[in-house]
């Protein structure tokens, strides 16, 4: 079993989700008022997002890189929600232990240095080790189900990790937000990205279609 998975995001009319730019161009705070209507107390985001917007600047170093090595997992507390940052080989640093009344939660592989998670268990940070050679997302949202009680969860970029979950066919929705404006630039990120090029499209069902403002909500199952 594993949690129920809505990727939820907000773009330009050009599908980019450069935070900055999104910001620029969203009207009010729909983005965040759709998120509650998911009714999805944890989210989770990608290293490059989590480090943007929560991570400390200084990066994780360690004299010793022997690696964890087996699957593995620790609960500082069980919570009703969690703030999930995937880092593959532990290299985010952290201040805080908590966001927005959310726990904190790092899923990394077990090639990791374990010297990594005595540090967040040090910290009072939950920690998932799963996957050799990459973290095994599968194996990782059946054990944020099975031990940390993770009933619904959004996914919430950037557009690398969103691409990972839909490859391993672990969504169940998508929901997008099309903010009023456009970016343009070349090589930015897409809603979803770093997909095998021979890979073909996902198609989609509409479930909803809702005008915020000047924002488009739209809302698909898989």
């Amino acid at each position: 079993m594993r949690p129920y998975i809505i990727c939820h995001m907000i773009a330009s009319v050009d599908g980019r989700i450069d935070c900055d730019m999104t910001e620029q161009i969203e009207g009010d705070n729909e983005y965040y008022e759709a998120l509650d209507e998911l009714h999805c107390p944890s989210m989770l985001m990608g290293r490059v997002t989590m480090q943007m917007h929560y991570a400390s600047d200084e990066l994780f170093t360690t004299t010793d890189a022997t690696p964890i090595d087996h699957e593995s997992y620790h609960i500082t507390h069980r919570d009703c929600s969690y703030c999930i940052a995937i880092d593959t080989m532990g290299k985010l640093q952290w201040q805080r232990n908590e966001f927005d009344g959310q726990s904190l939660l790092v899923i990394t592989s077990q090639d990791c240095p374990r010297s990594y998670h005595s540090r967040l268990t040090e910290q009072g940070i939950s920690w998932i080790a799963v996957g050799e050679g990459g973290i095994d997302l599968p194996r990782a949202m059946n054990l944020l189900r099975e031990h940390f009680g993770v009933e619904r969860l959004a996914v919430t970029g950037g557009g690398h990790i969103n691409g990972a979950f839909l490859a391993a066919g672990l969504l169940d929705e998508v929901s997008c937000m099309i903010a009023p404006g456009i970016d343009g630039r070349g090589n930015m990120t897409a809603v979803f990205d770093g997909l095998h090029s021979d890979k073909q499209p996902t198609r989609l069902q509409l479930t909803s279609v809702r005008q915020m403002g000047d924002t488009v909500w739209i809302r698909y199952k898989l």
